[in-house]
């Protein structure tokens, strides 16, 4: 998995048979260097990618895969999910950059890949896809009441789990939808300012002042008022560097900040019963203002998924290879209450060398 925040290419090993997780496996990761970034940054938006940019993408993630692959060969099965540069799902659809025919072929491994096409194509927002793997963590952890799990990424999406149902697809068992921007805003105003990645710590945003104006503004727009699911691109909300423009640096870091938590506040408005913990995952729950923002503002505990015994870090790449095996036995991978589909559907083609 390579996320919106562009930091790099994330595998995991899962053993799974498509409903529960039997067990978790070996991680990796193959970062993206500040040269690489650049060029995928530079494809955002694009409806197709330049050669470039498609070679890196695929290269990238079989030089993350192949040391899994040599190590544990018993690996009978892929998830490629590509980089996602564009997102328009009631417009243009989605595209995501990559070709796991190609992966197919270099790893000599079936490939499941283009997970979120027959999705968009059936009606739904091709995103988010994680929350059947949600699901399955939920009863995997023994959970018996609501809960929220909350990717904290380039963007920011919520999955509203009820583990007493029999399946991710049963009415009733998942609503998850894209909150709003996340780690986006910031990481690219860190970026445009001192040339770092992100904003370690929090520190920046620690020592500012939110302005609050602007955050009402923010709160404004209309993506906030549809009903989920929903789902958003990843520069959807690029306007709010403008916004801070005018700002100190630790002020914009801070507004940009609240900015994320405000989404995920208003978005738990839409959840269908109270939950007992919101788990957290992605790097924003790295960053301590951060998190202290979401407990300050929601009625429930606000946790690292590390606390449920998951791994932040790789719980999407993890959610894919549980897709593959899905898409594998024909089962679906989204439905009514995730995307917004009219039934549950699955996706994905399956290529093999």
């Amino acid at each position: 998995m390579s996320g919106t925040s562009l930091d790099g290419v994330d595998v995991a090993a899962l053993l799974t048979d498509g409903h529960s997780i039997h067990a978790f496996g070996e991680v990796g990761f193959r970062p993206y260097s500040e040269a690489e970034q650049v060029l995928l940054g530079s494809q955002l938006g694009g409806w197709s990618a330049s050669e470039a940019c498609v070679e890196l993408i695929e290269t990238a993630h079989a030089a993350a895969l192949a040391p899994m692959i040599e190590a544990q060969p018993e690996i009978g099965l892929i998830g490629f999910h590509g980089q996602t540069l564009a997102h328009e799902p009631r417009g243009r659809g989605t595209y995501q950059a990559g070709d796991g025919s190609i992966l197919a072929e270099i790893l000599q491994r079936p490939v499941v890949w283009d997970f979120r096409s027959n999705d968009v194509a059936m009606g739904g927002e091709g995103a988010p896809l994680a929350p059947f793997f949600h699901f399955a963590c939920a009863r995997w952890a023994g959970l018996t009441q609501p809960v929220a799990f909350l990717n904290l990424g380039g963007l920011g999406n919520i999955t509203w789990v009820d583990p007493t149902k029999t399946c991710p697809e049963a009415p009733g068992a998942l609503l998850a939808f894209d909150t709003g921007p996340a780690n986006a805003p910031v990481n690219d105003l860190m970026q445009a300012r001192f040339g770092v990645s992100f904003d370690k710590d929090g520190a920046m945003a620690a020592c500012g002042q939110v302005a609050d104006d602007l955050l009402e503004t923010f709160l404004n727009d209309p993506y906030f008022f549809r009903l989920p699911p929903k789902s958003l691109d990843r520069d959807a909300f690029a306007d709010l560097l403008s916004a801070v423009a005018e700002l100190g640096d630790q002020d914009a870091a801070a507004t940009l900040t609240a900015a994320a938590a405000a989404a995920v506040m208003r978005g738990m408005e839409h959840c269908p019963a109270p939950v007992s913990h919101v788990f957290v995952t992605g790097g924003g729950r790295k960053n301590p203002v951060l998190m202290a923002m979401l407990a300050a503002g929601l009625e429930c505990a606000v946790l690292p998924v590390e606390d449920l015994g998951l791994d932040g870090d790789n719980l999407e790449a993890q959610a894919f290879a549980y897709l593959a095996v899905r898409v594998l036995r024909g089962l679906p991978t989204s439905a009514p209450g995730t995307t917004g589909v009219a039934a549950p559907v699955g996706g994905g083609q399956i290529s093999r060398p």
